[in-house]
């Protein structure tokens, strides 16, 4: 019985951790990598601009012109040209559903 009790217990804890990350969405993933510079979640602290609540298009925008060299930068150049236009608008749908 305590057996039982123990592996019920251990499957219902396996399935809270799958749910868990269940709840990272792509953008999210993805949006990881800009937390460095723009803060968590896109909230910065710095000079860097914050990201979070910036429209998907904006941030669309300004991605592609880093991609294209129309737009100069130390590091946005070579991370945008890393990633695809749907990449991009992964992030940028992340970043334009959170809170400044």
């Amino acid at each position: 019985m305590l057996r039982k009790l123990l592996l019920t217990a251990s499957l219902l804890c396996a399935t809270g951790a799958v749910q868990a990350a269940d709840r990272v969405t792509p953008g999210q993933s993805l949006a990881a990598t800009c937390f460095n510079c723009h803060g968590p979640h896109g909230v910065s602290t710095a000079a860097i601009p914050s990201l979070a609540g910036r429209t998907a298009a904006s941030i669309m925008e300004t991605m592609a012109e880093y991609k294209s060299g129309k737009r100069t930068g130390t590091l946005m150049p070579q991370i945008a040209k890393g990633y695809t236009d749907a990449q991009i608008q992964l992030i940028a749908t992340y970043f334009a559903q959170q809170k400044p």
